[in-house]
């Protein structure tokens, strides 16, 4: 038996390539298994790598070139996707963020006390910070410790921080305590239409729900003839229109406006079509649906924007991306010249624009090489995780430069950052094998597992205790503890439990903020 592995082991010894994508298939079928309600997900081919790589070292040298690719493909894409909601929700979630720096600084301070407490090494408790925060930061802890500790310290944390953290956010999902700052939004109820006969006189610009983008109006029908209202319309009594919008919305609408009117007007589509066009023109990807000036182009209306499984109320604010689908209200004779103003090609969207994501890419290396001073003689580079990061966000804030489409279309976007973290997961846990193996079942493992739980509690306790004496709602405060932690399976398991976008914008709020906050304190713990 032993030789028939030792043959294994020489096959894929001298085949690395064979070996990574062997170690990712089989760690996503294993991040498939439930415990529970944890599915391990993508760290899978973390878990399978250890064990791999425990079998022997040579199979996890050589590795560094794609475990920093893989890192760094992960954050840029983490950094596009997350950059535009970052920057716009800023001011508003200026409370929350502050509260993640906070706790994320107090779990570090509160498990280096643990650490030296239970004779924890430095570049182990750095590294259990890391994995119990489930976090892609291993990669910054590796590089200041200068040895594979951390990673041996990651991996015995990272199933104690992932466990810990739904318990948490299963005993807080579901609470309602006073969000006096936070309320519900109304697009969390989902958007509907309705058509509405009305009774008396109303120019739009005096609507204040259409003004404050709470409804969105297509079809008009007055008099038997059928067209798309204009943005300066003044309705009539005896007209008929659509409105679109979330169910509370459109029932105060229709109590302003006049009373429902049972035939829906976009059944009759010979004059006034509609269809769903998929944003893969770089004419219309990065401007707002306000600077398209579809009424003055087609005479028509956008009323909603299909991001990935998201219904969008189509706001003149709203930027769109490569791979919306725009429901467009249009005449019939200008569907088609529509459809090829906004590409309407899926196949387009397929591909990436090998140019940006390359200048993108290369500016997050370079901006991870520079080198800052801190007291105490430590210095930060921001490395191959958080350079691409920040490059990333601002880059996805900007959305476009000229020409150049800096984000990347929605399923793209999902399917390199997949790929990059399977491939840093899988180097790091083949090379970490043969440490892991030795250290898994010893005091030093049931150590770090302690060690990994107080930091997800401390984490918990103060985000949620803070968020709530602010006046945030559970909801946001639930999603913001899976964006702090950066377990997307947390997030999963909150939105399984309550459906409601502040949920998902807690979490794309803090998740590259903690990212940033988290590369910091490795190297300060690995320091200290």
């Amino acid at each position: 038996m032993s030789a028939v592995l030792a043959s294994v082991v020489d096959v894929l010894a001298s085949a690395p390539i064979l070996t990574v994508f062997l170690v990712i298939g089989v760690g996503t079928a294993v991040g498939q298994i439930p415990f529970g309600p944890i599915r391990f997900g993508a760290a899978g081919a973390l878990f399978v790598g250890l064990a791999v790589g425990a079998l022997d070292p040579s199979l996890g040298e050589n590795l560094t070139l794609l475990r920093s690719l893989g890192l760094g493909l992960f954050c840029y894409t983490v950094g596009i996707g997350a950059g535009n909601t970052f920057f716009r929700n800023l001011r508003r979630q200026l409370p929350l963020m502050a509260l993640c720096v906070l706790a994320l600084v107090l779990a570090g301070c509160a498990g280096a006390a643990y650490s030296r407490l239970t004779g924890i090494s430095p570049a182990m408790d750095a590294g259990a910070y890391a994995g119990a925060l489930t976090s892609p930061v291993l990669d910054s802890a590796i590089e200041a410790a200068g040895n594979q500790e951390p990673a041996v310290g990651y991996a015995l944390a990272y199933p104690v921080g992932v466990a810990v953290a739904i318990l948490i956010v299963a005993l807080v999902i579901g609470r309602d305590w006073p969000g006096r700052r936070d309320p519900r939004p109304a697009s969390a109820d989902g958007l509907a239409a309705t058509s509405v006969f009305l009774l008396r006189r109303v120019a739009l610009s005096d609507l204040e729900a259409f003004q404050r983008n709470r409804i969105r109006i297509s079809y008009l029908e007055r008099e038997g003839v059928t067209r798309v209202v204009s943005p300066d319309e003044e309705l009539l009594p005896g007209d008929k229109v659509v409105i679109v919008g979330a169910p509370n919305a459109l029932e105060d609408a229709v109590h302003e406006l006049g009373t429902g009117y049972d035939r829906c007007l976009a059944k009759d589509r010979t004059v006034v079509d509609y269809r769903r066009l998929t944003v893969s023109s770089t004419r219309v990807a990065g401007r707002t649906i306000g600077e398209l000036d579809m009424h003055g182009r087609f005479r028509g209306v956008i009323t909603r924007v299909r991001r990935g499984d998201l219904d969008l109320l189509a706001n003149d604010d709203l930027v769109l991306e490569l791979g919306d689908r725009v429901l467009a209200v249009v005449p019939s004779g200008d569907l088609e010249r529509a459809a090829d103003y906004f590409g309407d090609s899926e196949k387009s969207i397929a591909q990436i624009d090998a140019f940006s994501v390359g200048v993108g890419m290369a500016l997050g290396v370079l901006a991870g090489l520079v080198a800052i001073p801190l007291p105490g003689g430590i210095t930060l580079r921001l490395g191959v995780a958080a350079g691409p990061l920040v490059v990333g966000m601002v880059l996805g804030r900007l959305g476009r430069t000229g020409p150049f489409i800096w984000q990347l279309p929605h399923a793209a976007n999902a399917t390199i950052r997949q790929l990059g973290l399977l491939f840093f997961l899988a180097a790091i846990g083949l090379a970490s094998g043969p440490d892991f193996a030795a250290s898994a079942f010893s005091t030093t493992g049931l150590a770090v597992g302690g060690l990994a739980a107080l930091i997800v509690v401390v984490n918990a306790v103060v985000l949620l205790a803070g968020a709530r004496r602010v006046g945030l709602s559970a909801p946001r405060a639930a999603g913001g503890l899976a964006g702090l932690v950066g377990q997307p399976a947390i997030l999963a398991f909150a939105l399984s439990k309550r459906d409601d976008e502040r949920v998902e914008a807690g979490y794309a709020t803090l998740f590259a903020l903690a990212i940033v906050v988290k590369i910091v304190m490795v190297q300060v713990l690995v320091a200290v």
